[in-house]
């Protein structure tokens, strides 16, 4: 980042390592940062909780029928 650019905002630690994060990679400090973040998501591990919908209570209700041959 040049010299004369103010920046608006502070910066804030990089979510996953807590280093000092650098613009190019916002919010990360780095690129392996970023990965293991898109990795997190890709895996499921950011969940946000919600209410079950009815179709989720009539999926656990139907047994799964196997064709026998």
């Amino acid at each position: 980042m040049p010299d004369n650019v103010t920046r608006l905002r502070t910066p804030k630690p990089c979510p996953i390592c807590s280093k000092p994060s650098i613009q190019q990679y916002h919010p990360f400090c780095s690129v392996r940062c970023a990965d293991v973040d898109l990795n997190r998501w890709l895996k499921g591990n950011y969940v946000i909780p919600g209410a079950k919908s009815s179709a989720d209570e009539d999926e656990a209700d139907t047994p799964i029928q196997m064709d026998e041959d």
